[in-house]
């Protein structure tokens, strides 16, 4: 079944990136390139600043997941090393799907040198994945509640279904972080546990959580003009439904899925201009940090390999 799998999962996710490509196709017809030139031209080096200052925020909250799953397993290391393996891990994993690459591959290579084992890593990888989920389920709640007519732009349902859900979501969150207070057994769903940690890691979590995905939008909101610029709660609401629909699909990148679900879920603004702002957010957010983070993988490697062969050479 596995390796069913292993060869379903990237199948899903290039017929995601050929249908939604298509479906972009159809959404964007009478679109030029020149249009999107000109939009990317006008923002302003202010506008690239914030963008810029949004991106590092977002990486940062991402160091701070590891950071956080490290001390849960009650092991401290430095902040260079973890911020420069969570940013090659993720670097990695948001680019290539992590279908194919899930990071813990990463993770592993570079934990193990530190003393942790496979079912440490396995651990850390769990619990950064689950936070990076409670940040999307907590702030989801949160645009729901605020402004539940936003789903609307994607699904026709009432308005009062989607508070409800809203709400769902933010209750979900609030037993969760009691849950950690009163160190409560852990909640059995099928075959799925959930361990509550320490109360002190939960509310890093809480804070951590969110952060990520509010720079992550940011990088958005930023690029986007001032005139019809619906504000930033709305462009979260939208980027949460792009960014959730685009790592569902399994499609690398999210290739198409991203940019399909903004446009649409974006009517007022000219399509040029998020057009834009989505290149924006690819180039800062995931081909940048990619470039990096190939460069860190193979200084790493080739010191791996160093030290193996200085070994092999000092073995008697």
């Amino acid at each position: 079944m596995k390796r069913i799998l292993d060869f379903a999962w990237p199948a899903i996710g290039l017929a995601a990136v050929v249908f939604s490509g298509w479906l972009l196709y159809k959404e964007l017809a009478g679109l030029s390139a020149a249009d999107v030139m000109g939009s990317l031209k006008a923002i302003s080096w202010h506008q690239w600043l914030m963008c810029f200052a949004a991106t590092l925020l977002a990486y940062a909250a991402l160091a701070w997941y590891d950071r956080i799953a490290l001390l849960h397993l009650g092991h401290k290391l430095g902040w260079g090393f973890i911020s420069l393996v969570s940013f090659t891990t993720y670097a990695l994993s948001h680019n290539i799907g992590a279908s194919v690459f899930s990071g813990a591959m990463v993770r592993y290579r570079a934990y193990s040198t530190k003393g942790l084992t496979a079912a440490e890593i396995a651990v850390l990888v769990a619990l950064c994945s689950f936070t990076f989920a409670y940040g999307t389920i907590l702030l989801g709640g949160l645009v729901l509640v605020g402004e539940p007519e936003l789903v609307q732009r994607l699904f026709d349902i009432p308005i009062w279904t989607a508070r409800l859900i809203g709400f769902g979501m933010l209750g979900f969150c609030a037993l969760y972080i009691l849950g950690s207070w009163l160190n409560l057994p852990p909640l059995v769903i099928g075959k799925f546990k959930l361990f509550y940690p320490r109360i002190g890691i939960a509310g890093r979590q809480l804070i951590a959580a969110p952060m990520e995905l509010i720079g992550a939008a940011a990088i958005i909101y930023f690029a986007l003009p001032e005139a019809g610029n619906p504000g930033f709660f709305v462009v979260l609401g939208v980027f949460l439904a792009s960014f959730s629909a685009a790592l569902l699909s399994h499609a690398p990148g999210g290739l198409g899925v991203l940019e399909f679900v903004f446009v649409k879920a974006m009517p007022d603004m000219a399509k040029a201009d998020v057009v834009a702002a989505l290149l924006v957010f690819r180039l800062l957010y995931l081909l940048v940090p990619l470039a990096f983070s190939i460069v860190v993988v193979l200084l790493f490697e080739r010191q791996r390999l160093a030290e193996a062969l200085r070994g092999k050479a000092s073995a008697p």
